[in-house]
């Protein structure tokens, strides 16, 4: 029996660990906290898991929540002055639908689940040399542990890493009672973005105490939005993005006016610089280990991406191990396997990074601007959440961009 070891007890360590496991696998994962502390903490993501994604989940029986988690067919997006007028927007449906789960109810399911199953966790830290000795007594060993100490070992890949600090400070509430506007189905996803300052998303989710809205602000670092530095309680970040949204998004503000936070850790605050990383680390020499989404490929949260790429990264070292049979995982392994992940990743960083300009680059806002008149713009945008491939075709290049809004322009929508 093959052993792999995994550092990392989130959403892609434990999908690919509860994968292996299915197929007979000596798995050993270690965990940073219990599931008890998971559950006891703060938020850890504001997770928006599309169709393709959710179908990885689903084919090894791990969406758990389906049915309660409410269920989002719909988008719409809005462009708002600093002022707080709106000055344009569109909706748009999503084909296979979209739902959060709170990691704090999933990811200590999930582990408990790998124990029930006979899985094998160790709970501690790890570090180079724990790292090495990992590598030293299994066939493959994997790192999961997203942008913590262990990431830095792998080396920066600087042609895909263009920012040197974070583009946006992130402030996150999980909030009950918050409002649905008229318009479409009665679960969907808001975006507005605020002209020159950051973002605000309002996303359904499910929650430890079930049906919430998460509440996040992307603020461009020093702008009006970035007022959370001091971390405040639930109650006290409810208070201030009540001001913010009286103030920059007042329609919003009349929908969550009788919010009301889920817990009393419902908060998450942090910033984090994008980067990508090379696959491959050598905590000892002869003992290569592989990285695994957030810890290569680390995207702001601005487009949605991070749960999504962990659920992809991990169906598709799952689907090369069960391939590679007795063979040896060596180095030149591990860099194809990676690059099969890549394939799509580099989609998702590039479409992020695009989207972190502040504002949008012109072709981008005309892109928006098409899209509150042309149905058929709107629901490609949106698509891209979903599925970032392809967008050098439409999106990534101005005069491409340019030429597909001609197209559809020509077109009966």
């Amino acid at each position: 029996m093959r052993r792999i070891a995994i550092v990392g007890a989130g959403q892609a360590g434990l999908h690919l660990a509860l994968g292996l496991q299915r197929h007979g696998y000596d798995v050993t994962l270690t965990a940073a906290r219990t599931a008890g502390q998971v559950r006891d903490g703060h938020p850890l993501s504001t997770q928006a898991m599309f169709g393709p994604a959710r179908s990885l989940e689903r084919a090894l029986g791990l969406d758990l929540w389906a049915e309660r988690t409410p269920l989002v067919r719909d988008m719409t997006f809005a462009l708002a002055g600093p002022d707080g007028a709106r000055l344009t927007g569109f909706g748009t449906r999503l084909d296979d639908g979209q739902q959060s789960v709170d990691q704090r109810v999933k990811l200590p399911a999930w582990l408990e689940l790998f124990e029930e199953r006979g899985g094998r966790t160790e709970y501690r830290t790890v570090d180079r040399d724990g790292l090495a000795r990992l590598a030293a007594g299994h066939d493959l060993t994997l790192v999961a542990a997203g942008r913590g100490g262990l990431s830095a070992l792998f080396p920066a890949d600087a042609a895909h890493s263009p920012y040197e600090k974070p583009q946006r400070t992130l402030a996150c509430g999980y909030l009950h009672g918050v409002g649905t506007p008229p318009g479409p189905g009665a679960e969907h996803a808001r975006i507005t973005a605020v002209t020159g300052c950051g973002e605000l998303f309002l996303q359904p989710a499910l929650t430890l105490s079930g049906p919430c809205t998460i509440l996040l602000w992307e603020a461009v670092p020093g702008g009006p939005l970035d007022v959370f530095a001091d971390r405040p309680g639930p109650a006290a970040f409810l208070e201030r993005t009540l001001g913010l949204l009286r103030r920059h998004v007042p329609w919003e503000y009349e929908w969550c006016r009788g919010a009301e936070p889920t817990d009393a850790r419902a908060t998450l605050y942090g910033a984090l610089t994008p980067r990508v990383r090379h696959p491959v680390a050598l905590p000892a020499p002869g003992s290569p280990v592989l990285g695994m989404a957030d810890t290569l490929v680390l995207n702001d949260p601005v487009t949605g991406q991070g749960a999504n790429n962990a659920a992809r990264c991990a169906a598709t070292y799952l689907r090369e191990i069960l391939a590679h049979g007795g063979r040896a995982f060596d180095e030149a392994w591990m860099r194809r396997t990676h690059a099969l992940f890549w394939e799509h990743a580099r989609y998702s960083v590039a479409f992020t990074n695009l989207m972190l300009q502040a504002p949008p680059p012109p072709h981008v806002q005309r892109v928006l601007g098409a899209a509150a008149a042309v149905p058929s713009v709107a629901d490609r945008f949106a698509a891209a959440y979903a599925d970032p491939a392809g967008l050098e075709d439409w999106l990534l290049d101005p005069d491409r961009t340019d030429a597909w809004l001609a197209a559809r322009a020509a077109r009966p929508s």
